[in-house]
C-alpha cells in the first residue's frame, strides 16, 4: 500500500470489528481525514487480513460506496474522502467484504485528532484476534472451521488442516507486523493517540 502523509488534515482515530464473531475479531488504526474510501478499503484488507479477492461496499448516511459499477447503485469510493461521511466521534459506517460470504464490518470513529506532519499514514494502534481464512463461508462457518481445527479427532480435522495450509491460530495478531505490511515493510512510529 502506498504511503500517506497527513499534510495539513486532521488525523481519525478508527475501530474495525467484525461482526458476528465472539470474542471479537477487531483493529483500531490512524490515518489522514481525507482519505479516500478507496485507499481506507486498501488499508481494510490489509490490516484486518484479507485478500482483496472479492467484492466490497461502504454504507454511511444512507448512501452506498465502491467501486464503480453499471449493476450497482452507489457513489465512487475513489471521489469520495472518509470526512464527507464520518465527522465526529461516534459516527459509524458499514464496509461490506465477500457478497456471498457476507464479511460485515462496523467502522467507528472513535477520535479526531489534530493535524500531523509526522509519520506515516495508515498507522495500526492496536487490534486482536486473527482473521478468519478466506472463503471460509461466513461467520456460521468459520466457528465451525474453528470447532473442528481445535478437535484431532474430528473426522474432517485433516481435511480442513490441508485447506486451511497448516495449523490456524485465532488469537494470533500482529501490530507491528500489520504496520510493517501497510508499508512495504516499512513502518514508522505513530504519533500520540
Amino acid at each position: 500500500m502506498k504511503r500517506m502523509r497527513a499534510t495539513g488534515s486532521r488525523i481519525y482515530q478508527l475501530k474495525v470489528t467484525l461482526r458476528d464473531i465472539r470474542p471479537p475479531i477487531w483493529r483500531r488504526f490512524a490515518v489522514p481525514s481525507d482519505i479516500p474510501l478507496k485507499r481506507l478499503h486498501e488499508a481494510l484488507q490489509l490490516i484486518m487480513g484479507w485478500t482483496d479477492s472479492h467484492l466490497h461496499q461502504f454504507e454511511a448516511r444512507g448512501g452506498r460506496y465502491g467501486p464503480p459499477d453499471r449493476d450497482l447503485e452507489r457513489t465512487n469510493e475513489a471521489t469520495t474522502t472518509l470526512d464527507r461521511v464520518l465527522r465526529k466521534p461516534k459516527d459509524r459506517m458499514t464496509y461490506e467484504y465477500d457478497f456471498g460470504d457476507g464479511w460485515m464490518h462496523d467502522v467507528e470513529l472513535e477520535k479526531v485528532l489534530p493535524p500531523s506532519s509526522e509519520g506515516l499514514f495508515p498507522i495500526m494502534l492496536a487490534g486482536k484476534r486473527a482473521c478468519p481464512p478466506e472463503d471460509v463461508g461466513g461467520a456460521p462457518a468459520y466457528a465451525r472451521f474453528l470447532a473442528i481445527m481445535a478437535n484431532p479427532k474430528h473426522p474432517e480435522h485433516r481435511d480442513m488442516l490441508d485447506w486451511a495450509d497448516g495449523p490456524f491460530d485465532p488469537e494470533a495478531y500482529d501490530v507491528g507486523q500489520a504496520n510493517l505490511d501497510l508499508h512495504g515493510g516499512w513502518a514508522r512510529r505513530a504519533p500520540d493517540a
